[in-house]
């Protein structure tokens, strides 16, 4: 496990968090906590209940939509926020390819942590329209 310090400052250099001051980030350190995910792992389940907000620090996970890949994610994305603010079950398995890290922050501290960080918010809604106007172009 990484010491506070170090993903703070793995943290700095994620667009997600760019904007924010080292006391910010260190705060973040703080407040997530380090999960790792063997390669393999379902860390998602489609359908079930969310457990979370993860952000990856090293590794690869693919996204399945009804056993059907959809998309990759690596270093700096994230997944699970969706089923969270929603209040919903995930639409899709997320599925670690190779050994992962993240930072993990239980699904009812989501709210509270992104109200106050609204550069990171900005950031999640920036990542989340990409995301919105590359769906929409691969059903075209």
């Amino acid at each position: 496990m990484a010491g506070q310090d170090e993903i703070a400052d793995t943290l700095a250099g994620l667009a997600m968090f760019s904007d924010l001051s080292t006391p910010q980030l260190q705060s973040v350190a703080h407040t997530f906590e380090e999960r790792f995910f063997p390669e393999g792992e379902r860390i998602l389940r489609q359908g079930l209940t969310g457990s979370g907000f993860f952000v990856i620090l090293d590794g690869q996970c693919s996204i399945l939509v009804d056993g059907q890949q959809r998309a990759t994610l690596s270093r700096g994305d994230f997944f699970g926020e969706v089923s969270i603010l929603l209040g919903e079950p995930p639409v899709a398995d997320v599925v670690a390819t190779t050994p992962v890290r993240t930072l993990f922050l239980a699904g009812p501290a989501v709210e509270s942590f992104l109200v106050g960080q609204p550069r990171v918010m900005y950031r999640m809604l920036q990542a989340q329209a990409r995301r919105l106007r590359n769906a929409n172009r691969w059903r075209s």
